[in-house]
């Protein structure tokens, strides 16, 4: 299904999706993968603990936030798929950053593993049928359906490497 089956279109979520163009699901989960193994590993690792402003996070805080919140959204994604109208916990993102550690794992171990949980990702989404996908739940106050939340996955990942490049990348010149 393409973005623009979404329906409703979640108000909070809109600023990730809206970053992903309307294409079928399946082909925005392939073309993240390619965005990560496209990734200058060497650039992003020379950065360091660089942030471009106090309290931003490291790029390997970014990594693994990416990585957390994917496996969080496809819970999300798997609760709502399976009991209509479900509604998940909710979780503080300052919260759940105080706990990241990321700072003891490499670049490339962040990548590798964000790879692995988008693969599975893309696996549990193509599990769906188009029943499914329009399944809604609550997350916070907001209405999603599956459809949204995978598209909120991609998106998500489009927004902070957008940020990458706009306010990290020019700390390494």
């Amino acid at each position: 299904m393409k973005k623009s089956q979404i329906d409703p279109k979640p108000v909070y979520f809109e600023r990730y999706i809206d970053t992903v163009d309307d294409v079928e699901l399946a082909a925005a989960f392939e073309d993240s993968r390619r965005q990560l193994r496209s990734l200058d590993e060497k650039r992003l690792t020379a950065l360091g603990d660089a942030v471009p402003a106090p309290g931003k996070w490291t790029i390997r805080e970014i990594f693994q936030h990416l990585i957390d919140w994917e496996r969080v959204l496809g819970y999300r994604a798997l609760l709502y798929a399976r009991i209509d109208g479900a509604v998940a916990q909710d979780l503080d993102t300052a919260l759940m950053a105080e706990g990241l550690a990321a700072g003891r794992r490499s670049v490339a171990a962040l990548i590798d593993e964000l790879l692995l949980v988008r693969a599975s990702t893309a696996a549990l989404f193509a599990s769906f049928d188009e029943r499914m996908l329009m399944r809604r739940g609550t997350a916070w106050k907001y209405e999603i359906s599956v459809l949204a939340v995978g598209f909120t996955i991609v998106g998500h990942q489009l927004h902070h490497l957008r940020i990458v490049e706009e306010q990290y990348y020019p700390l390494a010149r």
